[in-house]
């Protein structure tokens, strides 16, 4: 069988990770492109000295490849995607698929023009606790699912200046203009992937509390907290989600309600789920309570060896197998549903600076749907290019960090 070739545009932590998991998986990682030094060195370092080493996407895609991975700004995704498909390269895109409507609509029109693969590289769902709800909602015995619960908790230090170094590494980096509602799909994803449900309607509201220590080395422009998510979905079940958020603890929470029963992880209980029913409708021989399920998977070693419980390498593997197979990836990895995840992303942040104002989840499938947006270019980010944020991001639209803060964070990043 032929060893796939893939190419990584972006080889930051999450680049070289990437990389790692694909080589595990059995593919090569034959060329790299970034436009740091220091990061092609480290390529080189992690892939071999065959690695090809390119500093701009014009040079990298003209490389002989089979596939190729959106590792670079988080928002910046679509027109590379693009023109990969253009080049009848698969497409393996690190976390939401397009920064805006517009994008979306463009990501779709070329995407079935081509006959790539699209993946969409989102993790979470594979972890073991989200792959045991999609097993027990696939039995059926949960009953019509109607609720799920998901929740990414991530917060941060704001003294933190390596990890600065290594994630918002400029004053105008994204993730300093990131709101709420855009770092959806480790919330939204593995629900989606349990449930099969898609959302059709979206509102958001965020929790506004910014850091406010003077001494805090902070470029942020974003002073919400937590954006609470609420979607009404194809199916006519309701989701209730974060975005990235900042509250309590850290943790990554899941929950799916049907009308016999339900499952979830338990926060600060590791990898053990929590499985329930009606007593009038437990199923004759199913284990429910609290326990631990089992991987039940062919490459249980390789995955111990991987990020993110093990779903960085399913993931990857996944990607793999659909280019062998030479078919698109399922729900919700494949490129209708990160579109619509992207736009529950972009337009729930519109809900927020409307004060919950309801919108509607546009189907790209539909070309009419398309129309609507095809123009539509709104953007809380910097650009690459130069371009400037359009709306803001924080749902205190004049919220800024001080001067003061501004001044520590460049003093502690060494930036002039």
């Amino acid at each position: 069988m032929k060893t796939i070739r893939i190419g990584i545009f972006g080889v930051g932590i999450r680049g070289i990770y990437i990389g790692r998991d694909a080589m595990l998986a059995g593919a090569q990682v034959v060329a790299a492109c970034d436009f740091r030094e220091e990061r092609l060195q480290q390529a080189v370092k992690e892939f071999g000295s065959d690695v090809a080493l390119y500093r701009t996407f014009d040079e990298f895609i003209e490389h002989e490849m089979d596939a190729v991975v959106l590792a670079n700004f988080f928002h910046e995704h679509a027109p590379y995607a693009i023109r990969c498909f253009e080049k009848g390269l698969h497409v393996y895109s690190e976390c939401i698929s397009n920064g805006t409507m517009a994008e979306g609509v463009e990501l779709v029109r070329a995407f079935e023009k081509s006959d790539s693969i699209y993946y969409l590289a989102e993790n979470y769902p594979q972890m073991k606790f989200n792959r045991e709800m999609k097993r027990v909602c696939d039995t059926g015995t949960l009953g019509k699912i109607l609720y799920a619960e998901g929740e990414y908790n991530h917060p941060g230090n704001p003294f933190d200046v390596e990890f600065k170094k290594d994630y918002n590494y400029f004053e105008k980096h994204w993730r300093n203009f990131l709101p709420r509602t855009y770092y959806v799909t480790h919330s939204l994803g593995p629900i989606m992937r349990a449930t099969g449900a898609t959302p059709r309607r979206v509102t958001a509201m965020a929790a506004f509390a910014p850091v406010t220590d003077e001494n805090a080395p902070t470029a942020s422009y974003g002073g919400d907290r937590a954006a609470v998510i609420m979607t009404q979905n194809d199916d006519g079940s309701v989701f209730r989600f974060t975005g990235c958020a900042a509250f309590g603890a850290h943790h990554n929470a899941y929950r799916i309600c049907g009308t016999k029963g339900s499952i979830e992880n338990l926060r600060g209980m590791g990898e053990q789920v929590m499985l329930r029913y009606n007593e009038w409708e437990r199923p004759e021989g199913v284990r429910d309570g609290l326990y631990e399920p089992d991987w039940n998977d062919r490459d249980e070693e390789l995955i111990r060896q991987t990020g993110h419980g093990g779903g960085d390498y399913i993931s990857v593997r996944s990607f793999l197998d659909c280019i062998r197979e030479g078919c698109q990836p399922e729900h919700p990895f494949d490129l209708h549903s990160a579109v619509a995840m992207s736009s529950v992303a972009i337009l729930g942040h519109r809900s927020v600076l409307s004060g919950g104002q309801p919108f509607d989840i546009p189907d790209f499938r539909d070309e009419s749907a398309r129309v609507l947006y095809e123009n539509d270019r709104e953007t809380p980010f910097y650009g690459t290019d130069g371009s400037e944020p359009t709306v803001p991001c924080c749902s205190h639209t004049d919220f800024a960090p001080s001067e003061t803060q501004r001044r520590a964070f460049r003093d502690a990043l060494g930036i002039e």
